[in-house]
């Protein structure tokens, strides 16, 4: 029998991971699927939005949109650990040539996790939000000024189980001040508060090296004056910071990095949340590749998918980074 030809190219290789080159759904429908179902424990992305302007990373729109995305819920169900997790970030639509908020993201949500043979279930919505944003849509911020800046992007935390493997103690930040001074006094004004909420005498007289995270994920902090309480163990704090090796790198080979790269600090919060040591993180559209360079950062084994080639050099720049201790091996 005459064995068929791979499809997918890997053009990067490390101790934990892989990067190829290729069309995720195709080579994770086909030949890679047998492989890895089951043995995803994180599959971690942020997909094409669906934007009115065709984008250079593609993107569709409409029904279009509608149809694509829900159907990736049976593959991405399959691939998961039965206590695995689906992690996606995508942004707010606005409906075209008008200053009114599309409802694809949502209705794209809704047949996503009702998708009745992945039997998937939202475990929770996370918020990211980013202050440094530049104003959008522009038409309606800042030419009629008659919406306000569109800030934030949605994520959507989903499993097949009620109960996935997640852990809040690993993506504590820091306690405030104010708390450490509580901490430090032993004592806090305990009792009946007007939420009808009963707080007793030792409720938070216990330290737990810092704060439960909260759901909205502040990339930058609003000004300088203010204190940064975002988890300590987080990578970066904006997806704006123009002075890390990934950018000045760009900068220098005169290449303009992916518009709609993924924070480090958020893929690095997940992984840390949702994941041990070893477990297997997958991004299907990983575009400049902040999933995977995160994941060996954090000593996660990685799998990582792009389609278009032109994104290829910022995935090689990432790995040139001298904080990896791995060794790479890079195909041509």
């Amino acid at each position: 029998m005459k064995k068929r030809k791979s499809n997918n190219k890997r053009l990067i290789q490390t101790s934990k991971g892989s990067y190829y080159l290729g069309d995720a759904i195709k080579l994770l429908s086909d030949e890679m699927k047998d492989k890895l179902t089951g043995k995803v424990q994180l599959l971690l992305t942020s997909p094409p939005f669906p934007l009115n302007n065709k984008k250079s990373y593609g993107n569709l729109n409409g029904e279009a949109y509608k149809k694509w995305f829900s159907g990736l819920a049976e593959l991405f169900s399959e691939l998961i650990a039965d206590d695995g997790s689906i992690v996606i970030e995508i942004g707010n639509s606005w409906v075209k040539d008008r200053p009114v908020q599309s409802l694809l993201y949502l209705e794209s949500l809704l047949r996503f996790v009702n998708n009745p043979i992945a039997k998937l279930r939202l475990c929770q919505e996370f918020i990211c939000y980013n202050p440094s944003r530049l104003p959008s849509p522009a038409q309606w911020v800042t030419v009629n000024r008659i919406r306000t800046v569109d800030s934030f992007t949605h994520i959507w935390w989903m499993s097949k189980s009620d109960y996935p493997k997640a852990n809040n103690k690993k993506v504590l930040r820091p306690y405030s001040e104010s708390m450490k001074t509580l901490l430090r006094r032993q004592s806090f004004n305990a009792g009946k508060r007007p939420s009808e909420h009963r707080i007793g005498k030792e409720g938070f007289l216990k330290k737990h090296r810092g704060s439960i995270m909260h759901n909205v994920i502040e990339l930058e902090q609003i000004d300088d004056d203010r204190e940064v309480r975002l988890p300590h163990n987080m990578l970066s704090i904006a997806n704006t910071k123009s002075n890390d090796y990934f950018m000045k790198a760009c900068r220098s080979k005169n290449i303009i990095p992916h518009p709609a790269r993924m924070p480090e600090s958020l893929a690095s919060f997940f992984i840390h949340f949702l994941t041990d040591k070893d477990d297997l993180v997958l991004d299907p559209f990983a575009g400049s590749n902040t999933t995977g360079y995160c994941a060996e950062k954090l000593g996660r084994r990685w799998l990582a998918f792009e389609q278009k080639k032109g994104y290829v050099a910022q995935a090689l720049i990432r790995f040139d980074d001298p904080s990896l201790s791995c060794v790479i091996k890079r195909k041509k």
